[in-house]
């Protein structure tokens, strides 16, 4: 499909592409990583832009122009793109500073007509590239079937694996509620259906999961609510087990949810004619409101009406995911204390094989369904490229530089977890202590951090960089992604990050605290806990406004041997020891002698002399 081709190979399937478009007298092509349902994880039969470029990140887009073509990635993946695609068949540039539409305005032509598949674009993401072709005299042309679909011979099956109940004793709410809540909130906004888009509310709102992606438990399907609490379920029919039929149908009147043929979704959304329909403008796709539109719909772009009560969690999830932190610090604990003796032995193990003993560590695990990414295991000069992927031929030893970097969770049947820890794993100089001391200050302060109602993690982001900045340093990534309850590792609307958001953090929301550091062809640093977001008690006595703060759910420890203890100041240091004691005496008698007699070494407290 894609991932380390070769240069004929990705030559060959560019040329085909061309071919395909000249004949249908279109003059380029854009071909995003987002399939129909705008999801991170895609199944394989959607892989388009790697089965066309060969580059396997989880977020980008090809632009192909007769003559040359582009390649945007984020700064997660400009490392990754260089070293997966062929500079001579494509630009690499950096998806924010030199975008599509920028790229495109000096090198389009008057006349051109530049093709896309409707299903796979919100109208937002093509804005600007409709702006430029229009100044220029070019235009966007909506193409069906998707020219890559048609020349890619063997592509896979689209996935049909069996939808299940998500048991009410992890769900919390039952669907029957959630419903009747969603309905009641288009009833009141004035509209009288929305569509849902995105497999990740459909899930959410009928408490169902499955696997139809990686290291998500999804259903790839679509749903139509509307505002009389009734819910039409657009589905491959080989998904609907008996068991899933009789949990769709036991809802509480007057609710009820209606099973289709996924096939039929198009007749569906033309059904709608004459009602005021939301579509949510960030996956909203151009294909379903140009279905809506040419049908007499009213479209009222808004929000996903599940987005903000998915990522507020209830006492259930957060009971829940509680316990899934905890299970997942054994595992954590007993890899990190395996991968230390493993050093110390004078041993050498490849990126490969290690993340390959965190996983049998965490496949013990109870509730344990599957890891929520990818895990990422980066060595030495390896940890830069923000979002590697390991595998046995990029594979290199863990001690092939000073630090290691291993990102990695889990997905439980009562949470998610996403933890990152850089260790040492060589010599470490001056150099490596400052740059994770800085991180780990940023981590703190965010961590540790007081905020009124109403306030956005764009407003919360700086406080995770302000010490790298000291310094003129920064790092091309958010601070912190919403995190599912056994949904998506990557979840909105919230978030923090120098993007400018809408959405307030709001109690019950779970977002990563991740700041990082990274220095191209040498190492990388970053540290990672998930926190969830709470109200503050007692409130500050003369407070005026309602306070928030961060519980941190995460529960592994730092590596002592990276903090330059002289960049602490003492609320930090007392942060430090608190955590790691919080650590000892939460998850130590869970474990064996062997990992609970190292978990007491590495989190006793910096005072220690022993530490320095």
């Amino acid at each position: 499909m894609g991932g380390f081709m070769n240069r004929e190979q990705q030559a060959s399937r560019l040329a085909r592409v061309r071919d395909a478009l000249s004949n249908q007298g279109i003059d380029g092509f854009l071909i995003p990583r987002q399939d129909e349902y705008q999801g991170e994880y895609v199944p394989p039969a959607s892989e388009r832009l790697a089965w066309l470029t060969g580059f396997t990140g989880s977020a980008g887009i090809a632009v192909v122009l007769p003559d040359q073509a582009g390649l945007f990635v984020d700064g997660r993946y400009t490392i990754q793109a260089r070293e997966e695609t062929d500079g001579g068949l494509y630009h690499h540039c950096h998806l924010t500073d030199f975008p599509p539409s920028k790229w495109l305005e000096s090198h389009i032509r008057p006349g051109q007509l530049i093709g896309f598949d409707p299903w796979l674009h919100t109208a937002g993401s093509l804005e600007k590239i409709r702006s430029v072709l229009e100044k220029v005299g070019a235009r966007l042309v909506p193409l069906g079937p998707n020219p890559v679909d048609v020349i890619w011979g063997n592509r896979p099956a689209l996935p049909d694996a069996p939808a299940v109940p998500h048991p009410l004793k992890y769900a919390g709410v039952s669907a029957s509620e959630k419903i009747l809540q969603i309905s009641g909130l288009l009833s009141a906004s004035g509209v009288h259906a929305a569509v849902l888009g995105v497999p990740e509310s459909v899930c959410w709102l009928l408490n169902i999961r499955g696997s139809d992606v990686p290291c998500t438990p999804l259903v790839l399907c679509y749903a139509l609510v509307h505002a009389n609490a009734t819910v039409d379920l657009y589905i491959d029919p080989v998904k609907v087990t008996a068991e899933v039929r009789d949990h769709l149908a036991d809802m509480a009147s007057p609710v009820s949810v209606r099973l289709h043929d996924r096939a039929l979704f198009v007749d569906g959304l033309r059904a709608l004619s004459g009602q005021k329909v939301r579509v949510d403008r960030q996956t909203g796709t151009v294909a379903i409101t140009d279905i809506l539109s040419s049908s007499g719909a009213v479209v009222c772009v808004g929000d996903d009406p599940c987005a903000l009560p998915r990522a507020c969690k209830n006492s259930i999830e957060l009971r829940g995911a509680r316990a899934a932190h905890h299970r997942d610090a054994i595992a954590m604990i007993r890899f990190l204390g395996w991968l230390d003796r493993t050093l110390q032995a004078g041993e050498a193990p490849g990126e490969y094989q290690v993340a390959e003993t965190l996983q049998g560590f965490r496949r013990d695990l109870e509730h344990f369904r599957g890891p929520s990414f990818e895990t990422i295991s980066a060595a030495g000069h390896h940890g830069a490229i923000c979002h590697y992927r390991v595998s046995r031929e990029s594979d290199i030893p863990v001690t092939s530089g000073p630090l290691y970097l291993v990102d990695s969770g889990g997905q439980f049947l009562d949470g998610t977890t996403d933890v990152t820890r850089t260790v040492v794993s060589g010599v470490v100089e001056p150099e490596h202590r400052r740059r994770y001391t800085q991180v780990l200050k940023g981590h703190i302060a965010l961590a540790t951090v007081r905020f009124p109602e109403g306030t956005t993690g764009s407003q919360l982001d700086v406080l995770a960089r302000r010490f790298l900045w000291d310094d003129g340093l920064d790092y091309d990534h958010g601070t912190g992604h919403g995190v599912g309850s056994y949904l998506s590792v990557h979840e909105g609307p919230q978030r923090i990050s120098k993007l400018p958001a809408s959405v307030p953090l709001c109690p019950g929301m779970i977002l990563s605290n991740e700041p990082g550091y990274y220095k191209d062809g040498a190492y990388g640093i970053r540290i990672e806990m998930l926190q969830v977001v709470i109200e503050l008690f007692p409130q500050p006595p003369d407070a005026t406004r309602t306070m928030l703060g961060f519980e941190t759910l995460t529960l592994v420890p730092l590596d002592h041997r990276l903090i330059d203890h002289s960049l602490l100041t003492d609320d930090e240091r007392a942060w430090i020891d608190a955590y790691h004691h919080r650590i000892l005496r939460d998850v130590g008698s869970f474990l064996k002698e062997e990992d609970r007699v190292w978990l007491e070494q590495v989190t006793r407290p910096l005072c220690d002399p022993c530490q320095g």
